[in-house]
């Protein structure tokens, strides 16, 4: 379905019980909605109503050309808006990657919009920001995204041969098929640009200046993970005053949603029903 929100048009795909409690599923880079696939049919058999967003930049129709648009302000607004186009007063938060830094600051700033926070691979922005400070592993495991705000020339070295770069950084999702399910949609003019504007427009002032959050939460890393170290990780629950989960993936790279999708799927529904 498409949502109309701020002047841009979203994709949303939905699924579930019509009535059942809502869930805002937020992808992160270089995915779209279609992280959720086979996370969703275990939040669909336990009563809820999924709605994964593909958020501004993956969106075609939501998709400025101005860096400042990508500003994390302007993707949290655009969460709310989503929201509230749906009718929908609260729910359950869901986010991966980028969509886990959007998630923790809706949380923080919009905590009447969010009923529990489900943050996976990404802890609190300001965690992460401590983080990259103070942990040279950290600051060595995020060199990445020196890459990633040179204009044109990340596009340049990441679409080259067949996009073998995007490939290769998404090593771990699955088969070629999935891979390119993923690669593809970033080939179309303009749209790797704009998802790499979320790194071009992120601001480490931003990123510390996320609050403290007061709902339940639980945060799931996995040890395998090449960007997110266990000092970032650990360094999360500082940043949550509610209830709060820490769930530690053995042996799981980056790639939850894509390569534990059950095992996500059961943490983020006991956390929407913590008593079963």
């Amino acid at each position: 379905m498409h949502i109309d929100a701020r002047g841009l048009r979203f994709d949303v795909i939905t699924g579930g019980p019509e009535h059942g409690e809502p869930v805002l599923l937020l992808h992160g880079f270089p995915q779209h909605s279609g992280e959720w696939r086979d996370v969703v049919p275990t939040l669909h058999a336990a009563g809820l109503r999924t709605f994964a967003l593909d958020q501004r930049g993956y969106s075609p129709g939501a998709r400025p050309a101005e860096v400042e648009a990508y500003r994390l302000a302007e993707l949290v607004a655009d969460a709310v808006a989503v929201l509230d186009a749906l009718g929908v007063d609260a729910a359950h938060v869901v986010g991966h990657d980028w969509g886990a830094v959007v998630g923790w600051a809706l949380a923080a700033g919009h905590p009447d919009r969010v009923r529990t926070l489900t943050a996976v691979s990404v802890p609190h922005p300001a965690a992460m920001v401590y983080a990259m400070t103070e942990d040279s592993r950290q600051k060595a495991r995020s060199s990445y995204m020196l890459l990633f705000r040179r204009t044109g020339v990340a596009e340049k070295t990441l679409l080259a041969l067949n996009a073998s770069g995007l490939r290769r950084m998404l090593n771990g999702v699955g088969d070629a098929a999935r891979v390119g399910a993923y690669v593809e949609p970033l080939r179309e003019p303009g749209a790797l640009t704009a998802a790499l504007n979320w790194y071009r427009a992120m601001s480490g002032r931003d990123l510390a200046a996320t609050g403290p959050v007061t709902v339940p939460t639980t945060y799931v890393w996995s040890d395998g993970d090449v960007a997110i170290g266990r000092t970032a990780a650990e360094a999360c629950a500082g940043h949550v005053r509610g209830d709060y989960r820490f769930v530690v993936l053995t042996g799981v790279s980056h790639w939850i949603p894509d390569q534990t999708p059950t095992r996500l799927a059961e943490a983020i529904v006991a956390r929407v029903r913590p008593t079963g």
